[in-house]
């Protein structure tokens, strides 16, 4: 009985289903064509229904409509707006096929940029295809591989469309493009409350004929309503003002240096071949030691060559003893004399002139360069130091620009996080190793080639100090020679190929080396480059050189103190050291400076680059120099010490990069940080050489003294030149952002590596190894005055690898 009466109260429910299932089309249908443009959708209601209320919002993908053709389409009427008139006209053209769905304009605003997806994860560069937009309008002659782009004077032109990879090429397939096109950068700010105010990057391909002005009005009428209201554009890169290489005295500057040196490499080259062909069929050549640093004899009999460019011995010296094979080695000084005396037969000397010419020989600079010895009392390590650490540092540079240009900038906080990720965010202590064997090399080799081997004899009066002094000038002079050349030479490119960028590629360089490298290059060329606001510096990666050169200015004037006070000299090292911790604690405290959470360049301007913030390591190098040069690389240490010392580098090391994983510091404890990290790290690789240098190193000596990095070593200086650029160059030809990732950025990383070094090679060979040996050559010593003395001592230093332009306070970087 019950179910009987509420059978019309269940029909009545299935007749509701049965009318909402009918009409479900209808109230679909009846949705208006724009409302998906429109933030509020109405649903009808339905009778004995609870009627349905939508709130009012906004999608995502509307917000970041800062750019539609829809928008341009419904907001466009010709005349109106403040734009160029042949703008206008074209603009007009190009709507008209939009609506009429003609395949010009569809690629056009296929080629333009939108928001996709990732904007909260970082995602800000809508750049579109700027290739795309310049390949529409554009004939390819498939038989020359050749193309030619569209001129506004050019009514049709035709291009294909077939697939991507595919080389058939048409009339059929091509379509008309009745104008040029161009392609503009739109720097746009978003101000919405639930997220900080990010700047976006659109590119949009437009009629040439409009300026950065006129696309600027264009932008606006374009995007959304909602992002009409709360976007702003700031800023529109064009290519009318495109910058023109090629009318630069720079680049002929640059291309006429190119060309001279090219031309001195081949003469070299083939005079170098011709005197071997003529030494190995008639008499011994000499080449001058002081002048040129390269003796070859190339005899009959049982004399070998000897081949000691810039210090580098690769052979015995040849020495007319009555031994079984007639030769002795370097290794015993007994009998250097008698290896010296003059010999019976012809010589020949050659002229500056051609000393000079041979300066650019390129097999002589190759075998430099690749040698694989080195003397029995050289600090080998350094050679191993410097070869990991410019590839820890190629591995920041390069991570630092990767996450720059990325489209999902959000993933750094997560790797950031991670813990071997500390290795990349603490790679300032990869400088902080250059500087500490800058100060080693500077202290070591001055203290032994002054000396003798004695200190006494550098502490003889004020006459001593007076020519220490002289020598101190001219030694500058001389690094600054050596150091400049190739410097200046790669400034140069940095500012031609930074101006070309900032005009033509869809990024903006990281830096504003297009103006800043025209107006203050000078600051570069004196190396004070630091002492002014890092937005004013040309290729910021020199203030490394900047800061190593008024240390090395330093470093000098104290050694030179140290020839006749020697206390002093000391007193005024440790004064220097402890003013320069005082300095870096009082500004890491101001600024509320936090290491462990802050990122390692925040303070970049204030700390990191500042020479009085960055003097520690490089005078504890310094003082690391003395001790190896006073106990002649010989000190005898137990087993317990070595087993301490080596725990206690390890530890301090270890504990630098990867301490402040998780740890909060208070505003003091974080300032000590900042003040005394650097020089405890100068500490850690202190143990390191020391041990090494003394015969206590074991395999960490023969992994950092393995002869496979010494020709990385020494081109460690024109790589640390290069490698920015390379980095720079990889990233201003995308087309569009990186996409973060372990893999890609490994590959990145490898590729720039090998790349950054291969180039550094070229640009040593060509640039540094020739000023080298010019510069020895012209020096003011004479060969025709030497004594037998004095050559014994010359070639007793070439052995123990005391290189004459190492000597001459000059080292890589």
């Amino acid at each position: 009985m019950g179910s009987i009466m509420h059978l019309p109260f269940l029909t009545l429910l299935i007749f509701s289903a049965i009318y909402v299932s009918i009409h479900a089309e209808e109230i679909s249908t009846n949705i208006p064509n724009n409302a998906a443009e429109e933030p509020t959708l109405r649903v009808r209601s339905l009778p004995m229904m609870i009627n349905v209320v939508e709130k009012n919002w906004t999608s995502l993908s509307e917000m970041l409509d800062v750019f539609s053709a829809r928008n341009l389409v419904r907001n466009w009427i010709e005349g109106k707006y403040s734009v160029g008139v042949q703008c206008g006209k074209d603009i007009t053209t190009y709507i008209d096929a939009l609506k009429n769905e003609e395949l010009w304009a569809l690629k056009v605003d296929d080629a333009s940029g939108r928001f996709t997806n990732g904007f909260f994860w970082g995602n800000t560069y809508f750049t579109g295809s700027a290739t795309e937009c310049d390949y529409i309008g554009t004939d390819w002659n498939p038989s020359h591989h050749t193309y030619s782009k569209n001129h506004v004077n050019d009514p049709k032109v035709t291009i294909n469309t077939g697939l991507s990879g595919i080389n058939i090429w048409s009339k059929t397939d091509s379509v008309e493009v009745p104008f040029q096109l161009g392609f503009y950068m739109l720097k746009l700010s978003i101000n919405v409350s639930y997220t900080p105010t990010k700047l976006i990057h659109l590119g949009v391909c437009l009629p040439f004929s409009c300026t950065a002005s006129d696309v600027a009005v264009i932008g606006k009428l374009a995007a959304s309503e909602f992002a009409a209201k709360h976007s702003t554009i700031e800023k529109v890169r064009d290519q009318h003002a495109s910058y023109d290489m090629y009318t630069d005295p720079v680049f002929w500057i640059l291309f006429g240096v190119s060309m001279v040196v090219l031309i001195l490499m081949i003469l070299g080259t083939g005079y170098d071949y011709y005197l071997s062909k003529k030494t190995a069929c008639k008499s011994n050549v000499i080449y001058d030691v002081e002048k040129h640093g390269k003796l070859d004899h190339l005899t009959n009999g049982d004399r070998k060559v000897i081949n000691a460019v810039q210090g580098e011995v690769y052979l015995p010296v040849p020495v007319a003893d009555s031994n079984s094979n007639g030769v002795q080695s370097i290794n015993n000084n007994n009998g250097l004399e008698n290896s010296l005396q003059p010999s019976t037969k012809e010589e020949q000397h050659l002229s500056i002139f051609e000393e000079l010419l041979l300066s650019f020989s390129i097999p002589a600079n190759v075998k430099i360069i690749c040698d694989r010895n080195v003397g029995s009392d050289t600090i080998s390590t350094v050679h191993g130091l410097r070869a990991i650490s410019m590839a820890w540092v190629i591995l920041g540079h390069t991570c630092i620009i990767v996450f720059k240009y990325s489209d999902n900038m959000e993933y750094r906080k997560v790797v950031e996080k991670r813990f071997l990720f500390q290795t990349i965010t603490n790679g300032a202590f990869s400088v902080d190793t250059f500087f500490f064997m800058g100060g080693l090399l500077v202290s070591f080799l001055y203290f032994r080639t002054n000396a003798k081997g004695d200190l006494k004899r550098l502490t003889q009066g004020t006459r001593g100090f007076a020519a220490g002094t002289l020598k101190f000038i001219g030694l500058l002079v001389y690094r600054f020679c050596r150091l400049t050349t190739p410097y200046m030479f790669i400034l140069g490119v940095v500012e031609i190929s930074m101006k070309y960028f900032y005009t033509n590629s869809v990024f903006e360089p990281p830096t504003a080396d297009h103006y800043n490298c025209p107006n203050y290059w000078w600051r570069n060329l004196l190396y004070i480059n630091t002492w002014f606001p890092v937005d004013q510096m040309c290729m910021l990666w020199s203030w490394y050189l900047a800061d190593d050169t008024q240390f090395y200015i330093v470093g000098g004037v104290i050694l030179i103190l140290a020839t006749n006070h020697f206390k002093i000299a000391a007193s005024a090292l440790v004064g220097l050291l402890v003013s320069s911790w005082i300095t870096t604690g009082y500004i890491a405290l101001v600024n509320n400076h936090m290491p462990s959470m802050d990122d390692p360049l925040a303070l970049f301007d204030k700390i990191y680059d500042k020479p009085w913030t960055r003097l520690g390591p490089y005078l504890i190098g310094m003082s690391v120099g003395y001790f190896l040069f006073k106990t002649d690389c010989k000190v005898k240490m137990s087993k317990t010490t070595v087993v301490i010392g080596w725990l206690l580098s390890s530890a301090c090391l270890l504990s630098l990069l990867y301490g402040l994983y998780e740890a909060e510091l208070t505003p003091v404890t974080g300032a000590a940080y900042s003040s005394l990290s650097h020089s405890a790290w100068a500490l850690g690789l202190a143990w390191i050489v020391i041990a090494c240098s003394t015969g206590y190193g074991g395999y960490v000596n023969k992994i950092l003294s393995w002869p496979l990095l010494y020709p990385f070593s020494r081109v460690t200086y024109c790589s640390y030149l290069i490698h920015p650029l390379v980095i720079r160059l990889t990233a201003m030809n995308l087309d569009s952002p990186f996409h973060l990732g372990k893999d890609i950025m490994m590959i990145t990383f490898l590729g720039q590596l090998s790349l950054s070094y291969a180039l550094s090679f070229i640009v040593s060979i060509a640039f540094e190894a020739p000023v080298v040996s010019m510069l020895k050559i012209v020096s003011p010593k004479k060969a025709e005055t030497y004594t037998i003395e004095i050559k014994v001592y010359l070639i007793h230093v070439i052995h123990s690898r005391t290189i004459i332009y190492t000597i001459l306070f000059t080292h890589y970087v």
